[in-house]
């Protein structure tokens, strides 16, 4: 089964360190980033879809940040 994760955060290093974790983990990349300003904060966000292959099956209690 492929695994889909949406990172998000401010862009910050914080958001590079998420993305960074993924990728050690055994994530993958999938697409390009997403980068918006947020209207509300006045900061800018950043967005990026990560991929894995895993044993089994979906289910919907899958804890995908974990994976």
């Amino acid at each position: 089964m492929r695994a889909y994760r949406l990172l998000t955060g401010e862009d910050t290093a914080v958001f590079c360190h998420k993305v960074t974790e993924a990728l050690a983990m055994g994530w993958e990349l999938h697409g390009s980033p997403a980068y918006a300003h947020d209207p509300v904060t006045g900061v800018m966000r950043c967005a990026q879809a990560v991929v894995k292959d895993i044993p089994g099956d979906y289910a919907p209690d899958l804890k995908l940040g974990e994976l």
